[in-house]
């Protein structure tokens, strides 16, 4: 499928997994979009190919997903990919976590050079994922690297009139600080959301989406389900972070667009919403974010 592999078990803690990828859900009456997955990241014991992906999407009445970069090289995939095929688009960055690793401001600022140059392809719809995580970046030199990343990023997405995805953690009082000093894009997504009911307050005014994954289902997570309760109907959208994050009652197998289905069902069911109703609250939400699907072709 391709080179860039990551391990599962190091980013959610689990261990001894089943290998398998879940059956097919229900296919939905009303299809929408995976705002946010990492194709290029084989996993399971028979990892799919892009080609596999789609067919399980439109299998499912899945109509399309954003496939993001993380690094330099999977950004060029991720827009190369996307440039001619219908049911993607592409966000391209240096994720939080990358920025450090080149070592020296002169040699980060040359590859977000290239990002630059990747956001102005058509079927770029997006700069992500970028942001900020004090989780797993520590160091006074490291911090200071990742903060000039997020603000070069905001940059670019605003000169293209881009939306931009934020991975958000352990650093919410910094980034929406950032956000609010540089100034966010005007289609400003918080990827993954891990915050409580109080970012989402802050995100309304500002128009922020709020993008719920497959934790939602969690037990453990009902600070997410509050949030997706606090949300303004036009906040909400729907991705899956595969492979990663799997729905409740998949959790640590493999994840994928396909299994999008199970996660919208239930929060629909948190909303007490029909799901074609939240289906297509979403679908108005991620054009709006994104532009449209066909864009470039």
């Amino acid at each position: 499928m391709t080179e860039f592999i990551r391990s599962r078990v190091s980013y959610d803690g689990l261990e001894n997994r089943p290998q398998r990828y879940p059956d097919l859900p229900e296919p939905l009456e009303i299809g929408t979009y995976d705002n946010h997955t990492h194709l290029e990241i084989a996993d399971g014991e028979s990892p799919l190919t892009v080609e596999e992906h789609l067919k399980l999407m439109r299998q499912t009445g899945m109509l399309g997903a954003v496939q993001v970069g993380v690094t330099l090289k999977s950004s060029k995939w991720s827009a190369q990919v996307a440039a001619n095929e219908p049911m993607l688009l592409a966000a391209v960055a240096l994720h939080p976590n990358e920025a450090p690793l080149y070592g020296s401001r002169a040699d980060l600022d040359a590859a977000i050079a290239e990002i630059a140059d990747l956001a102005s392809q058509p079927r770029v719809a997006a700069i992500g994922e970028t942001g900020l995580d004090f989780f797993r970046t520590e160091g006074e030199k490291e911090l200071e690297l990742q903060q000039h990343s997020f603000e070069e990023h905001i940059r670019i997405a605003k000169e293209n009139d881009i939306a931009m995805q934020i991975h958000d953690r352990e650093a919410h009082a910094e980034v929406v600080e950032t956000l609010n000093r540089v100034g966010a894009p005007e289609r400003t997504v918080f990827h993954c959301f891990s915050g409580d009911v109080e970012l989402v307050e802050i995100a309304k005014p500002n128009g922020w989406f709020i993008s719920f994954a497959g934790n939602v289902t969690f037990k453990k997570n009902q600070y997410l389900r509050d949030a997706l309760l606090a949300c303004d109907p036009t906040q909400i959208l729907i991705e899956t972070d595969a492979p990663f994050l799997t729905p409740e009652p998949m959790r640590g197998r493999p994840n994928a667009p396909y299994l999008v289905p199970h996660t919208l069902r239930f929060m629909a069911d948190v909303l007490g919403w029909e799901v074609n109703r939240l289906a297509k609250q979403i679908n108005q939400n991620t054009e709006a974010a994104y532009g449209s699907w066909s864009k470039g072709l």
